[in-house]
Order: C-alpha cells, then sequence, then structure tokens
C-alpha cells in the first residue's frame, strides 16, 4: 500500500454516506487506544461533511480517514477533532496528511481564528506540534459551554467536573495566527506529554 494512491480531500455531501463507518472508527481507535472520547452520532458527522467542515481520505471508494472542524465562541476558536486512520491504513503517513488538510480547511473558513485540539494522543501532538501548536493550559482554550458539553461522553468526563474543567487526561494544544512559533522553538511533543502527565498526577494526588 502506497500513500500517493489515497486521496485527501475536502469532504463533499456525498461523503455522508460514510457517517456511520467514521463513528464506528473513531469509537473502536479511542477502545484500542484504552482513552477517553466525546461520543459522536452519524447524523453529527454527517451535519460535518454537508456543512463543509471535515476532510476525508479514501482508497477508490473505501473510506480510511476523517477528521472535522467546529467553531466556538462566535468563530474566535475552531477545533479540530475526530481524527481517524482505518487500523488497515496505519504507519503510511496518512493521520498527518488529513492533519494537514484539516488544518489547511480551518485556515480557509476562520482566517483569524485560534485553532486548537484536546488530545491523549502522543502522535496527534506531534503532529500538532510541527504545524505550530503549543500545549496550553484548558483556560486559554474556548469557554464555549457547547463545547465542554461535547465531553459529557467521555469516560473521563468525571475527572474533568472534578478539576473544575482546569484540566482532564487530555493535553491541550493552541496555534494562535497573531503569534506563529517558529519550528526550532516549538516544544518537543515527548516532554511536553511527560511534563503534563506528572503534574496531572500531582495535582490528583493533592485531592
Amino acid at each position: 500500500m502506497n500513500i500517493n494512491d489515497i486521496t485527501v480531500k475536502f469532504a463533499e455531501p456525498e461523503d455522508a454516506k460514510h457517517a456511520e463507518l467514521i463513528v464506528r472508527l473513531i469509537y473502536e481507535s479511542a477502545l484500542q487506544r484504552g482513552t477517553g472520547i466525546a461520543k459522536r452520532s452519524p447524523e453529527y458527522i454527517a451535519n460535518k461533511i454537508n456543512g463543509g467542515k471535515s476532510v476525508v481520505a479514501l482508497h477508490g471508494d473505501r473510506l480510511v480517514g476523517f477528521s472535522y472542524i467546529e467553531s466556538w465562541g462566535h468563530g474566535d476558536f475552531v477545533a479540530t477533532s475526530g481524527l481517524i486512520v482505518d487500523p488497515e491504513y496505519r504507519h503510511l503517513g496518512l493521520a498527518g496528511a488529513i492533519k494537514a488538510k484539516t488544518f489547511e480547511l480551518a485556515r480557509l473558513r476562520f482566517p483569524f481564528a485560534k485553532i486548537f485540539s484536546i488530545t491523549t494522543s502522543l502522535p496527534v501532538m506531534k503532529l500538532n506540534s510541527r504545524m505550530g501548536y503549543i500545549p496550553v493550559t484548558f483556560s486559554e482554550l474556548t469557554d464555549d459551554e457547547e463545547f465542554w458539553r461535547g465531553c459529557e461522553g467521555c469516560r473521563n468526563y468525571d475527572i474533568l467536573q472534578r478539576n473544575n474543567r482546569r484540566m482532564c487526561l487530555c493535553t491541550g494544544m493552541l496555534f494562535d495566527p497573531k503569534q506563529p512559533i517558529a519550528p526550532e522553538d516549538r516544544p518537543n511533543p515527548y516532554m511536553m506529554l511527560l511534563k503534563n502527565t506528572f503534574k496531572k498526577i500531582f495535582h490528583l494526588k493533592r485531592k
């Protein structure tokens, strides 16, 4: 399998037929990693596709990857979410291609917005870091209540609640178009994960 055989593109309405498969892939990916993830319905995913807010990866007619964006705080913030790759198509660099296309979509649709991501995935942190995201506290992300309600379906939601939404197992990362970070100044994702893990363990023990 070669990544050049796969098309990564902005989703079109006809791609909404893959919504149920996308939901299943997102759920199975979370189970495999043993991490929490906000649950999404096929209708929710279809709305993102029909609204021009998602990216799909296709091998012929087969959907093999997906991600989407959503705006919050009256367009001041944009979240990139739901990045998945079919297990049979991993280790090809496809996640990076999808992430880059999703970032491009966010910049095109919302050129002045801050772009953020919350994730427990080290590979996603590495991809974010390459594009200029930096780790931030949750207080620097959107305060839009609708966004945080989306976390209610996550298995770790009680942790977020206990910490008054200041931290959870996810790491927050932010790209600010007004303050681009040079590649040599971007944080090491491994050290970032280690630092955040120790900080969260210490905070939870104190409770």
